[in-house]
């Protein structure tokens, strides 16, 4: 393998983990290349932070240097990814790394893998599940868990390999602060003593600096437009910080941008009647395993409020329980006990209950069902009867440049864009999002902001699970749910 290329410290290094040279990359039905022309080279034991803002194609980056671009991702293909060892993954969507029904047999498929013997394979597997904060037994089924103990779980696993490359897509967005600090410094122990190099992408790179050797930020085109040291963007430093701050890189020191303005005529609900707060009271819900054999305790005697005309953050720490509550607010699940009141209810016809109320869920593309960005965006609407209109939508939203694209050939924040659009363009009077600014650069957080808050001042009753400071600060009311389950008593705040 060539040398690897002077740093942004001058000093070349011959340990070569990964050097990538002139990558192109066109997913199939998209006009324009993700990525064009790429030169990229990581050292052994170096730890680099990829940013740049949403669809600047830090995902595809990831997914090249994993080896799972033009062949698992159809596209066209080009130029050359050198990369000396194994490969530690853990994908934007940590859901599509679960290969078992339950976590320590999903933690030791690795080590299984690489024919280490059984008790190896189960030391590293309980160790990385310790490391990563995942303290459940081994049996737990992973169906239990929630979208963040699953990023956790994708963590272990690519811990448990011990791999010479590891790669992280966003690895902390949907964890509390404590857990994402806990999940950090599983990483950086990991790393310590070895000659692993880590590529993490982040778009609140802030909490990493610590623990970077360089910055790389990606612009439109997936070119590289900084290759910095981390010190350049500290807060009060001399560098770079205007530049990236107005590209949309989130930097430690500067405020969250104000939300964008949204006329009314696009969030303002279509029903003209009367404004409805929903209330769950006292409400329990049990999910059942694979078979039924298990069973997890995920609401506890929840009761809340969500007042019309306001937006209410749900809070609390990962796996209290933000999103069932959210999606059993919506009627998507059906309470065991308890009740909740002012939604049509899952007994409800589907089309009420989509004209009533707009869900995004935790993982946008469980939602998409049609062909193109611009028909995604017009369906619901259109089977209801309510005209959409669709170009200032996916204008205020930043993907009118892909509005024939394929959805699910979008990034991660822009999938979580059009979902959004999607669920809400037809201006339901109950809107409920779950964890609606996951990989948004700072525009498009701007936009995704603007969008909850003008729903609530034009009269919709609107809720996010949120783990954001910045969106929970805009919030006029509060649930918190507890951690464990007999404390998972909602509080207004």
């Amino acid at each position: 393998m060539p040398p690897i290329a002077p740093g942004p410290d001058g000093v070349a290094r011959d340990d070569v983990r990964a050097l990538v040279r002139g990558l192109s990359w066109r997913p199939t039905g998209r006009r324009a290349p993700t990525i064009e022309g790429l030169d990229l080279a990581v050292g052994a034991g170096e730890c680099v932070g990829l940013v740049g803002p949403s669809g600047a194609g830090k995902s595809t980056v990831l997914h090249a240097l994993a080896g799972v671009l033009g062949d698992p991702l159809p596209g066209d293909l080009s130029g050359t990814v050198h990369v000396d060892g194994g490969v530690g993954l853990v994908p934007q969507d940590p859901g599509s790394a679960v290969v078992a029904a339950r976590i320590g047999r999903d933690a030791a498929f690795g080590p299984e893998n690489s024919g280490l013997p059984r008790e190896e394979i189960w030391r590293r597997a309980r160790e990385a599940l310790d490391r990563v904060g995942l303290r459940y037994p081994p049996d737990r089924p992973t169906s239990a868990l929630s979208g963040g103990e699953l990023q956790r779980l994708a963590l272990a696993g690519a811990l448990a390999s011990a791999p010479g490359l590891l790669l992280l897509d966003e690895p902390t967005a949907m964890l509390d602060p404590a857990a994402a600090a806990e999940v950090r410094a599983a990483v950086v122990g990991a790393l310590e003593g070895t000659d692993t190099a880590l590529v993490v992408v982040d778009h609140h790179v802030g909490p990493w600096l610590e623990h970077l050797d360089r910055l790389v930020v990606l612009g439109p085109g997936g070119r590289v437009t900084h290759d910095v040291a981390p010190a350049a963007l500290r807060d009060g430093a001399a560098g770079p910080r205007g530049d990236l701050t107005r590209a949309g890189v989130w930097l430690p020191g500067v405020a969250a941008p104000a939300p964008l303005p949204v006329p009314a005529a696009l969030v303002a609900p279509d029903d003209a009647g009367p404004e409805v707060s929903v209330d769950a009271l006292e409400v329990d819900l049990t999910t059942r395993g694979l078979r039924g054999r298990t069973t997890t305790r995920a609401l506890d005697g929840v009761a809340a409020r969500l007042p019309a005309g306001r937006l209410t953050a749900v809070t609390g720490p990962s796996g209290a329980g933000k999103s069932t509550l959210v999606a059993t607010l919506a009627g998507h699940l059906r309470p065991t006990g308890g009740e909740v009141r002012g939604v049509p209810g899952r007994t409800a016809p589907s089309r009420d209950l989509a004209r009533s109320c707009g869900w995004v869920p935790q993982h946008p593309e469980h939602g998409l069902l049609a062909l193109r960005v611009r028909d995604e965006v017009e369906l619901t609407g259109s089977r209801l009867g309510v005209p959409v209109d669709v170009d200032e939508v996916l204008a205020l939203l930043r993907l009118d440049h892909l509005a024939d694209a394929h959805p699910f050939r979008l990034s991660g924040g822009e999938q979580r864009r059009l979902a959004l659009a999607a669920a809400l363009a037809h201006r339901p009077g109950l809107v409920l999002l779950d964890e609606p600014t996951v990989g948004q650069d700072r525009g498009t957080w701007a936009a995704v902001a603007g969008w909850a808050t003008a729903a609530a001042r034009h009269g919709a009753t609107v809720a996010a699970s949120t783990h954001d400071a910045h969106l929970v600060a805009l919030a006029g009311h509060q649930v918190r749910l507890g951690g464990a389950a007999r404390e998972r008593q909602a509080v207004a705040a």
